[in-house]
């Protein structure tokens, strides 16, 4: 008989199913199944049916299957050879690995045998996953954030499918958390806050400076809280964690807080109503903004430099300067702190200026601050001159003669000097002569001369008696003064007068004119060689007796009490001439007297 024709199949990893088609005459049939590697025992078996299972066999291996039918008289007909494979074991001892970097899942088993192909699917019910190798592990990529996936495992040969593993569940990281916002809720303190996320057990904030210092809050709420430091760009960051591990890096922010405040800003006033400021530079400042402000007005400045000059300030007045910094991204620090500053005192009005005397004067002016100390300087050729005052008024002593003056007034207080006041101009009265000199030119006449006086431009020289005055006014130093009576005590003054009519008057030590020349003078001879002088005087005075010829000169002086004097011996033939004159005090003779011819 013909031998039947097999097909076979592998319903499970421990059957195998064999199937074939009628054989003419052929009433029934032996179908025997071993390994084909000849391992273990053969089995068979004999049936009618045209199928048969056989079970209890080795997942994953070859089997020889033979076959052949037998006709009514028992006898076999020829031998038919098939060869077929059991459906491999479900895989064992599944293994997940997750990488959380990447979003994949490496999923790793025992080998099976007889198997060909491994097949994993991930699934979370909006999608499906798989990988596919001949070897014991592989990869699955893609996964997405913040789910929970089912993996399910088959081994496959030409036989079959396995049947699939137990589920195996893999949660993957949260997804990067989201919705985040920060604020300073005030200088110091940056919070940070972002939305919950599925399968996020706990949350890191990383906070990182500018300067390359980081910090980070570990909490298992959605907002932290952090200090921050003025002029600083923070780059924040949040992740989401679970036992999988790190969520993906989400968005980075970035948050600039506000520029620092200069605070070593220092006023100097460079003049009473222009004030500079100097400070260091700051963090995060790009521009600085100076404000000044009195109860009424304010002054700004605008720089990217650190000093700003601030003028047309008003004198005597408090301010308040603060230094703002500002930031494109921030803006303006308005916490910035003010300091406080005065300017300096209003400048004097000098009201009056008197003399009270040829070398002082007294200076008032009109004050404007109670705290200020006042000096009035008098500024001339001269020199400088001051007096200083806390009230409306002081006095300047010892001043020179005959000098011009300048005479202005400065404020001084903590905050600084005033600048001085309209200057006021102070003429002191002429110098005096340093001497006088008198002399007697005639009986009724006398020159009179003295020194130049500093400041005087002409003199007015006064002699002055009971009897009478003489008195004359010059542009020189030096003056004839006449109608004088002689043997009279004079008072001897001089007035100096400046060309603006200031005048000094300057008393010297009085001065006597000459005794008058005696009256009625008569010459009598006596003899050839002699002569007597006769004069007349109504007062007992001195006289001398003087001879002048060309054979000599001979004197004669008398005593007081007498009125002539006789000369003898005196060479005969010659002309004299005879003067009779008072004797001064130096015991000197007038030459102004009148003469006689012998």
């Amino acid at each position: 008989m013909a031998a039947p024709i097999l097909a076979a199949s592998s319903p499970s990893y421990d059957s195998i199913m064999v199937r074939w088609a009628a054989v003419y005459m052929a009433i029934g049939f032996s179908v025997s199944i071993m390994r084909s590697d000849g391992l273990g025992s053969m089995l068979k078996e004999n049936t009618t049916n045209t199928s048969l299972i056989f079970t209890s066999l080795d997942p994953g291996t070859l089997y020889t299957i033979k076959a052949h039918a037998w006709n009514v008289n028992g006898i076999p007909g020829d031998d038919f050879t098939y060869n077929q494979r059991t459906s491999p074991l479900t895989p064992a001892d599944v293994q997940v690995a997750f990488d959380s970097g990447a979003l994949k899942a490496t999923i790793s088993w025992m080998m099976t045998e007889g198997t060909s192909n491994y097949n994993v699917t991930a699934c979370n019910g909006a999608s499906k996953l798989n990988c596919s190798t001949a070897a014991t592990s592989c990869t699955i990529y893609s996964l997405q954030c913040g789910s929970e996936y089912s993996l399910f495992m088959v081994a496959s040969n030409e036989a079959g499918v396995s049947t699939p593993t137990d589920a195996v569940s893999l949660k993957t990281v949260p997804c990067a958390p989201g919705s985040i916002t920060i604020e300073e809720d005030d200088p110091g303190n940056l919070s940070v806050s972002w939305s919950n996320v599925h399968l996020g057990d706990y949350y890191v904030v990383f906070v990182k400076s500018d300067d390359g210092l980081e910090v980070h809050c570990n909490t298992s709420h959605t907002h932290c809280h952090f200090q921050s430091d003025c002029g600083f760009t923070y780059f924040i960051s949040v992740f989401a964690y679970n036992k999988a591990g790190q969520s993906p890096l989400g968005d980075v922010f970035n948050y600039t807080t506000a520029p620092c405040c200069p605070s070593d800003f220092n006023p100097v006033f460079v003049s009473s109503d222009t004030v500079e400021i100097v400070w260091s530079p700051v963090r995060g400042a790009e521009m600085y903004e100076t404000k000044v402000v009195d109860w009424t007005n304010e002054v700004l400045c605008n720089d990217t430099a650190t000093v700003c000059t601030l003028s047309a300030l008003q004198c005597n007045t408090q301010y308040n300067i603060t230094v703002y910094s500002f930031s494109e991204i921030r803006g303006s620090n308005t916490s910035c702190a003010s300091k406080h500053v005065a300017t300096a005192p209003c400048s004097p009005e000098i009201k009056n200026v008197s003399k009270d005397d040829l070398s002082i004067i007294s200076v008032r002016w009109k004050s404007n601050n109670n705290d200020a100390t006042y000096t009035v300087t008098a500024k001339g050729e001269a020199g400088l001159w001051h007096c200083t005052s806390s009230g409306n008024s002081c006095t300047i002593t010892n001043l020179p003669c005959g000098s011009i003056f300048s005479i202005s007034a400065v404020a001084s207080t903590t905050a600084g000097q005033s600048l001085p006041s309209y200057s006021v101009p102070l003429e002191t009265a002429p110098c005096c002569p340093d001497y006088v000199s008198v002399t007697q030119v005639t009986q009724s006449i006398t020159n009179i001369s003295w020194s130049a006086a500093i400041g005087a431009q002409t003199y007015v020289t006064i002699l002055e008696s009971p009897k009478g005055q003489a008195k004359c006014h010059t542009l020189q130093n030096h003056c004839l003064l006449g109608c004088i009576t002689c043997g009279t005590k004079y008072t001897v003054s001089v007035k100096a007068i400046s060309e603006t009519g200031l005048m000094s008057d300057c008393t010297y030590q009085g001065y006597s004119s000459s005794a008058c020349c005696p009256s009625g003078v008569k010459l009598y001879r006596l003899g050839n060689n002699g002569i007597r002088i006769y004069w007349r005087t109504s007062v007992e005075i001195h006289y001398s007796t003087d001879l002048y010829g060309s054979k000599g000169n001979f004197t004669c002086s008398p005593s007081t009490s007498e009125s002539y004097c006789d000369i003898t011996e005196i060479p005969c033939g010659d002309v004299y001439t005879v003067v009779v004159s008072p004797v001064t005090e130096r015991e000197s003779t007038l030459t102004f007297c009148p003469k006689k011819i012998y």
